[in-house]
């Protein structure tokens, strides 16, 4: 994995390992886009540098809008949040919609990578899950402009391509999700009787109302507490028991 950065000037964090992707710095504004090697190896230095680019001016977008909301998006305020001239932005890209597209480019790649992450880090479907819905609310405290761009109609009003497209990128992420269920129900670890279908829908809702309020509340509520709370019931909502368990509980 390698990193770069979109600054204002050219200055390095001195420690890669302990810079935290989704903190932006007081001093200098720095966007990092993780950007996997091998996809790119056989790609041209001058192509790879173009796709690194509009990652970073995605992720300012991104930015953007957490903090000003899909109103003010535009052109002039993008090149002011990463401190650049508007003639920077318009050589990758042509106006705001085309903005709007690799932001949500970004979004899709973040929610599957974050899938690939805990199918990696474990082969246990439940803790897959957990897993899983704790990096959901990390990306989403980390970037706080997501559930603005997924939940809002204004970004797709009027707009039924990015309408299909939005929809496309939560069905595939709720696709991803159900088929954890199924390895688990495959491998005896989640029940048997339980629609994987529905059990990923019910996972996205452990989190989304909470988000909404941690969103209204200015960031307040406790979205982590809340989610490690919510997980505790659909736990034990998934996990295959035994007869002895079932009784014994009883």
């Amino acid at each position: 994995m390698s990193f770069s950065y979109f600054c204002e000037c050219n200055v390095i964090p001195p420690s890669l390992e302990r810079f935290d992707p989704g903190q932006r710095s007081e001093k200098i504004r720095v966007y990092v886009v993780n950007v996997n090697s091998l996809s790119h190896a056989r790609r041209s230095p001058k192509k790879l540098r173009t796709e690194v680019r509009r990652d970073q001016i995605a992720q300012a977008a991104l930015a953007l809008i957490a903090q000003r909301g899909l109103n003010e998006l535009n052109i002039g305020a993008l090149a002011k949040e990463v401190r650049v001239v508007p003639s920077a932005i318009y050589r990758h890209y042509a106006h705001k919609d085309a903005v709007l597209e690799s932001v949500l480019d970004l979004i899709s790649k973040s929610l599957l990578e974050n899938v690939k992450a805990v199918r990696d880090e474990t082969p246990d479907s439940l803790e897959q899950l957990h897993l899983l819905l704790q990096r959901h609310i990390r990306l989403v405290r980390h970037h706080a402009g997501i559930p603005r761009v997924i939940f809002s109609e204004q970004i797709f009003a009027g707009n039924a391509r990015r309408r299909h497209r939005i929809n496309k990128i939560i069905s595939a992420y709720l696709g991803e999700i159900a088929g954890i269920v199924t390895e688990g129900q495959n491998a005896g670890r989640i029940r048997p009787d339980l629609s994987a279908n529905s059990a990923a829908v019910m996972f996205l809702g452990l989190v989304q109302p909470a988000i909404i309020l941690w969103l209204m509340s200015n960031q307040t509520f406790d979205v982590a507490g809340h989610a490690e709370q919510a997980w505790v019931l659909f736990h034990e909502m998934l996990e295959t028991r035994t007869r002895f368990q079932v009784f014994h509980r009883l």
